[in-house]
């Protein structure tokens, strides 16, 4: 069956950096699309970054030139580097694949 695995989450101080990563499993990796969500305690889960399966990708505004999308056909992975993190970007990360599939997500906490 398919599975998604994520990884990489942990404890960051403001302004540090993770990378995320989302291992995916029985299904053909190539041409999907691969997108990143996160879930904040009390609200609603919102998409973070897509990655589209024509090569393009979409961002959230409150992640435009901090976060990076990107996925290893080969490797059949998905990545996510975030960098100078705030503390307001603490939440469940999931991972989700061809807009069906949903990983069972990584906690990211920024705090000092």
């Amino acid at each position: 069956q398919v599975q998604l695995v994520e990884s990489g989450g942990g404890l960051v101080q403001p302004g540090g950096s993770l990378r995320l990563s989302c291992a995916v499993s029985g299904i053909d990796f190539a041409n999907y699309s691969l997108g990143w969500y996160r879930q904040a305690p009390g609200k609603e889960r919102d998409m973070v970054a897509r990655a589209l399966g024509n090569g393009n990708t979409i961002y959230a505004d409150f992640v435009k030139g901090r976060f990076t999308i990107s996925k290893d056909s080969v490797k059949k992975m998905g990545y996510l580097q975030m960098n100078n993190l705030h503390p307001e970007d603490t939440a469940v990360y999931y991972c989700k694949f061809t807009g069906t599939y949903w990983g069972q997500g990584t906690q990211v906490t920024v705090s000092s």
